[in-house]
């Protein structure tokens, strides 16, 4: 029988007799600067963390308080950037070189475009905190982290798209070194800014804005001028076409809802545990930030997905779009089950290192901060079969459906169970659900709840097969 004498679709190779088999080590090839580039932006978080956990308790508490919010707001937003490897990914698939560059380009007219709304949010800070009531100082030191947060948004979903760009083209190395490069910039400037400047904690924030700045002029001038993207013509696709801008939003506008629906719910959940307590809060920030080392990586494994299901599907075979994603989804499960098991093994000593032991909460956050990294550690396995699963749906165009299931169980099942169970009668921010008082753990089991439900009915939007009807 012949042999090809080389792979046809991605991440294919055949064995002896012919027959088309993955090729473990190309789909590693793809995941593992993916990894690393979702392990560095986890890095960024943890930076931030870290400095504002030495500034104070209630300085963690405060950032917490908006920390999720942020990042619901440039995903809504941003969803225009967050559709560029789908859009990419296909298009390379076809050999369509010169739409997988407008595409970014039509991601980086629509950043520009959302600066004002991201200027306005930043100034509507207070209005937005003011009914969740947290006290004085928390809400102050919060909003001296939203603020200059929002008012550099529009800079991360620029850098998204361009990113978008070479994930889908397959050149994850070339985001490797851009994130590297944010990562130290950041660092750096966290340090300079915190400490040296006495800045506090808008220090971290504007940090993290001129590191997200340097990133983006790293990445442009590698997507305008390395040789190897000569194909793409990108200097000459850089026009905005409103038919493109609006095909390419109508993918991207479900991707934006489905993550900033459920970085809502999550959003509200971390004010209803920072108004539990500074100390409830301050930890709840914390086992976030840890449990970002399972989350973001495997979300480097999920976007090897993305591209791999949207590369084959643009290259004819749906089928083999099929393979891969189950593939891709059994991997990023067993990493984060795994993980999961290994955070709260080792959460004791964790957790403490981002506090300071002087501070006279240290005791009380590292307490019940273990406690709560078991409760997060018990849903990895399912927030894994998330993440494989909706980013290969996403790499097929399919991004509606589960963001509305995303949006229906957030709104309507996670946040008013975590309010039924973290509050005490009397004690939340609305009177009319029952209130049983079990604190910031009742409020973490309600997570473990509905990300577990989330995550099987993920994977069954996955293998019914729905996906394989749609196109772009």
């Amino acid at each position: 029988m012949h042999t090809p004498s080389r792979p046809v679709l991605p991440a294919q190779r055949f064995d002896a007799d012919g027959r088309p088999q993955i090729d473990g080590r190309a789909v590693f090839s793809l995941a593992w600067p993916l990894i690393l580039n979702s392990a560095i932006q986890a890095g960024l978080n943890l930076t931030d963390t870290w400095f504002v956990g030495h500034i104070s308790s209630i300085a963690m508490a405060g950032m917490g308080a908006v920390h999720w919010l942020v990042i619901v707001f440039i995903g809504l937003l941003g969803g225009v950037a967050m559709a560029v490897q789908t859009v990419v990914a296909q298009a390379h698939g076809a050999r369509r070189w010169t739409r997988a560059s407008h595409a970014t380009w039509v991601a980086l007219w629509a950043s520009l475009f959302t600066a004002p709304l991201f200027v306005l949010l930043g100034l509507s800070g207070a209005r937005l905190l003011a009914p969740f009531a947290l006290e004085g100082e928390v809400q102050t030191l919060a909003l001296q982290f939203w603020q200059p947060r929002m008012l550099g948004a529009g800079l991360g979903v620029a850098l998204w798209a361009v990113l978008g760009f070479f994930n889908g083209t397959g050149h994850a190395r070339l985001t490797l070194v851009i994130n590297l490069v944010t990562l130290t910039v950041n660092a750096l400037l966290a340090w300079l800014f915190v400490f040296r400047f006495e800045w506090g904690v808008p220090g971290a924030a504007w940090a993290t804005n001129c590191a997200t700045g340097a990133g983006l002029v790293c990445a442009l001038a590698l997507f305008l001028g390395a040789p190897e993207f000569a194909r793409y013509r990108a200097r000459l696709t850089w026009r905005l076409n409103l038919t493109s801008l609006l095909r390419q939003f109508r993918l991207g506008l479900p991707m934006g809802i489905g993550l900033a629906a459920d970085l809502f719910g999550f959003a509200l959940f971390q004010l209803m545990i920072v108004k539990l307590s500074p100390a409830d809060g301050a930890a709840s920030q914390v086992v976030m930030m840890l449990t970002s080392l399972a989350y973001m990586p495997a979300i480097g494994i999920a976007l090897a997905g993305t591209t791999l299901v949207g590369q084959s599907i643009g290259a004819g075979s749906r089928a083999w779009a099929r393979r891969l994603g189950n593939r891709v989804i059994l991997i990023a499960m067993s990493y984060m089950g795994g993980l999961g098991l290994l955070l709260g093994l080792v959460s004791p000593w964790t957790v403490s290192l981002f506090i300071d032991p002087s501070d006279p909460l240290h005791a009380d956050v590292v307490r019940i901060g273990v406690t709560l990294m078991w409760l997060a550690g018990a849903y990895q396995l399912f927030d894994g079969m998330i993440l494989g699963a909706s980013f290969c749906l996403r790499g097929a165009g399919d991004a509606t459906v589960p963001a509305l299931l995303i949006l229906g169980l957030s709104w309507c099942f996670f946040v008013p169970l975590a309010h039924s169970l973290a509050f005490a009668p009397g004690q939340g921010f609305v009177d009319f659900l029952p209130q049983y008082g079990f604190g910031a753990a009742g409020g973490w089991a309600a997570a473990v709840a509905y990300v577990s439900l989330v995550g099987v009915l993920m994977l069954a939007r996955w293998r019914s097969r729905a996906w394989e009807e749609m196109s772009l």
